[in-house]
């Protein structure tokens, strides 16, 4: 009945094409038929599935309607089924092969997942079965896609060691996440080792962490900001320092070149010197910034590993792989991190001196420069009355300090000297340069200088570098010292009215001037500064009122330099 149907031109292959391929499917072995043979009720079987499934069930019963036989039936092979489930599979083979030899280009690469069917060159797996733990290829994927039984397995994007998605312990698949112990779990671990923990279904999870690893890439991309403005930040200070190097090399070749060839070696050594301190800035600021972009670098690469995690639709990789992610790379504090530009307080001056008898009469007006350069480091200092001793009296503004006759009644706080007439400034400094200056006028002992923070506020104290005081002194009217430890005598041309401090953080430098005769008194060179350094004060004892005037810290009067540069005449 069935060939009437078509003309006899139509050959057989033309008309398997018209039939769908579950009609050419063994319900036993799932399988083209080998071998058709059709029991009484009309269903179709291979022979070798029908005869070893009555070989070992009876009674005689077919395996699609139930119908039991009495006796066991003599099957034929249907020679007319046999032939169209032959050229059904001949179609297929053709099809399959043809398929193979147009996709070359997917055959599988290093990196990508190959099929798991496909036998001797491998092609390129498109999906992933959870069910049947294989990668299939577009020609082995086919039955997954129209197989009513197969249709219903879960597929997902290719991904290798599909064992891996399995419970070890249970052989189940891992479709569910423990909260409480931090890992995937299959549905029978929940009713036994982790029964009365928080359990989620893995998308629930996989949410949760593609949000956080989203906050996580949103905070790299923000530190590899903050880094990259550093570096704008270092590069700019990098600019600056060059140019106070070129302005201070051209004042230095300008007072040099007045001396013509009995200064050429000075002035040689003097550019040096000021390039010597550029290039330990830059080489300072080169190392920031290749510390920098090595960090960057680190950040880019964890970026770009965590966006590609994040954009994973895998739940269980993406799962698994956040828990085994590389902990975030060691990354520097860079918010304290600067390039401040050298000091060259003193730099025309060291290399002058060498020529003192020629230049003797012009050190004062090169002193004059150089003050002007660090008052243009002026800050603003009141005085700390939380560190004051009790004997001391204090303006209300905090700007003057002397002695008085009668000890006040004042809590003994930690900060506070309660035996040495000190007091500290308000102000405290731990990088760059400061300057303040300080009316001594009328004075017969005083003490000035710079303290760290911490320093013996207690009891007797002794004034010295390595006790954390940085200080110069005056006694009996004229007798001056820097108190170095051991201390040094200082002889000064006048006696100054007005002495100026300046400190240089990074340079180790502390440095007094007498402003009104534009001369250095001292300088504390090579120090090494670790903890916040204050401004220190003592008006010393009243001395029956011949040294009752206060120490008064004054405005700092700033002016142009340049000016001064350009009279300097040899």
């Amino acid at each position: 009945m069935f060939l009437t149907l078509y003309p006899q031109s139509v050959d057989m292959a033309a008309a398997s094409c018209l039939l769908t391929e579950d009609q050419f499917l063994c319900s036993i072995c799932l399988d083209v038929f080998t071998d058709p043979v059709t029991t009484p009720c009309g269903h179709n079987f291979c022979k070798t599935c029908i005869t070893e499934h009555w070989n070992t069930n009876v009674p005689y019963q077919c395996p699609n309607c139930k119908k039991v036989f009495n006796t066991r039936p003599e099957l034929q092979v249907n020679t007319f089924i046999s032939e169209m489930a032959a050229q059904f599979r001949q179609s297929a083979q053709q099809k399959a092969s043809s398929s193979s030899s147009s996709s070359e280009q997917q055959v599988s690469k290093p990196g990508e997942v190959p099929c798991d069917v496909c036998t001797g060159t491998k092609l390129k797996a498109l999906k992933s079965c959870l069910v049947c733990l294989e990668s299939y290829c577009e020609t082995h994927l086919e039955p997954h896609l129209t197989r009513s039984g197969l249709k219903r397995h879960q597929l997902i994007d290719p991904v290798e060691n599909l064992e891996g998605r399995m419970c070890l312990q249970h052989d189940k698949l891992l479709e569910l996440f423990c909260k409480t112990d931090q890992m995937c779990v299959c549905m029978l671990c929940t009713v036994l080792d982790h029964k009365t923990h928080d359990v989620v279904p893995l998308r629930e999870e996989y949410e949760g962490k593609k949000a956080e690893l989203g906050k996580t890439e949103a905070e790299i991309q923000q530190m590899i900001q903050k880094r990259q403005l550093k570096i704008e930040e270092i590069k700019h200070s990098v600019q600056l320092s060059k140019e106070d190097a070129d302005r201070e090399i051209a004042d230095g070749v300008q007072v040099f070149t007045a001396l013509k060839e009995s200064v050429e070696r000075s002035q040689a050594e003097l550019i040096d010197t000021i390039k010597e301190k550029q290039r330990k800035t830059e080489k300072q600021a080169e190392g920031f910034i290749k510390e920098l972009e090595q960090e960057i670098s680190e950040l880019k690469k964890r970026s770009t590993e965590v966006e590609q995690l994040s954009r994973s639709e895998d739940h269980l990789h993406l799962l698994q792989s956040f828990m085994s992610l590389n902990t975030a790379p060691p990354t520097k504090d860079w918010t304290e991190v600067s390039v401040r530009p050298p000091s060259y307080e003193g730099t025309v001056r060291r290399a002058v001196s060498q020529l003192e008898e020629t230049l003797s009469k012009q050190m004062k007006k090169l002193f004059e420069v150089e003050l002007k350069r660090v008052q243009q480091s002026a800050v603003d200092v009141t005085l700390d009355p939380d560190t004051a001793n009790p004997w001391l009296i204090l303006s209300d503004d905090g700007k003057q300090v002397q002695t008085g006759d009668v000890e006040k009644n004042l809590p003994n706080n930690p900060e506070r000297f309660d035996t040495c007439v000190y007091v500290l400034a308000k102000q405290s400094f731990s990088s760059g340069r400061f300057y303040y200056e300080v009316q001594v006028k009328g004075k017969t002992k005083w003490d000035l200088g710079v303290a760290r923070e911490s320093i013996n506020r207690k009891g007797q104290i002794t004034l010295s570098p390595q006790d954390g005081y940085w200080t110069i002194w005056l006694r009996n009217e004229n007798e001056y010292k820097a108190l170095a430890g051991p201390s040094v005598s200082l002889s000064l041309k006048s006696r100054p009215e007005k002495v100026g401090v300046f400190v240089d953080y990074e340079e180790g430098l502390v440095s007094f001037y007498d402003v009104d005769a534009a001369a250095l008194i001292y300088s504390f060179t090579g120090c090494s500064f670790t903890e916040k350094l204050y401004p220190y004060f003592s008006p010393c004892v009243n001395d029956g009122g011949k040294n009752s005037a206060p120490l008064i810290i004054s405005p700092v009067n700033q002016a142009r330099r340049s000016s001064l540069i350009r009279g300097i005449v040899f």
